[in-house]
């Protein structure tokens, strides 16, 4: 997948708003792979919702979302299964961990699934995020910082043309944020793939391609 191409999107809740005032939102929108994007929002203009228009696992919206020439609407779900498997990875805001495994086991639910990494490279991961004392610990003892960088490793351990990262350091200090978006970068840059981030605030210093206002 080399673009995904937003026409006219808005959610449902808000098409009868008048003077919607958005760099994305009813405008034609262009995202290509190998590019950085910013989306910048308020709360509750809908950043979340574009995370998950863009995944396929809502369609509260109107307009016409196209992945290259593809309107995805159309896609069945063995369809969406493949591409969240090889072409979409995704951190959430809300992280969906496990919260009675360990940080750990959380990873390698997925890497079982795609075989994308090695052991010794899950466990590297751990080590640079600064989290390898937490590989055997129950996820829903860390903190909420702790958990971000678990999650980000999750997302890490599958092929991808675009990594979608919703709020990904809103719970990390400076020094961790920047571990982070260094972690980020390199596999975003080993696999050439484009990279949308949203941020309410806080954000990773980053030279963007585009920044967007939502």
């Amino acid at each position: 997948m080399d673009r995904i191409t937003l026409k006219g999107v808005v959610p449902e809740i808000f098409a009868s708003r008048d003077g919607i005032s958005s760099d994305i939102w009813l405008r034609e929108v262009s995202l290509e792979r190998g590019k950085r994007y910013l989306v910048r929002a308020e709360s509750g203009t809908g950043k979340s919702s574009l995370c998950s228009y863009i995944y396929g696992q809502r369609g509260d919206y109107r307009g016409t979302i196209l992945f290259d020439n593809e309107d995805i609407s159309r896609y069945d779900s063995n369809r969406w299964s493949g591409i969240r498997q090889k072409q979409i990875s995704i951190l959430f805001q809300e992280l969906r961990l496990f919260g009675e495994l360990t940080a750990f086991e959380n990873v390698w639910i997925k890497n079982s699934i795609t075989n994308f990494k090695s052991r010794e490279e899950i466990f590297d991961l751990f080590e640079q995020l600064g989290i390898a004392d937490k590989l055997d610990g129950r996820t829903d003892r860390l903190s909420y910082g702790q958990q971000q960088r678990v999650a980000l490793i999750r997302a890490l351990c599958q092929p991808f043309s675009f990594l979608l990262l919703d709020e990904p350091i809103s719970h990390l200090d400076d020094k961790n944020s920047d571990v982070m978006r260094d972690v980020i970068l390199r596999e975003v840059v080993k696999q050439g793939a484009g990279m949308i981030a949203t941020s309410i605030g806080k954000q990773m210093n980053i030279d963007y391609d585009l920044c967007l206002n939502l």
